[in-house]
């Protein structure tokens, strides 16, 4: 596609909503996505834990 200035561009053919929508929406993923995985990752670490101190009481209290 040709495109004689920076505003039929940003227009892309009429199509400017669907293809600017989607690509923010991509960005929004890609930029969210290790915020998420970093959180998920922390509460799983911490639930661990404290099952391995519990376990460890358990077996202390034996």
């Amino acid at each position: 596609m040709i495109w004689n200035s920076v505003a039929d561009f940003f227009a892309m053919g009429g199509y400017a909503l669907y293809v600017w929508g989607s690509f923010g929406v991509s960005a929004l993923a890609f930029l969210l996505e290790p915020l998420f995985i970093s959180k998920r990752h922390k509460n799983i670490v911490r639930t661990l834990r404290r099952q391995v101190a519990a376990e460890k009481l358990e077996t202390e209290n034996k």
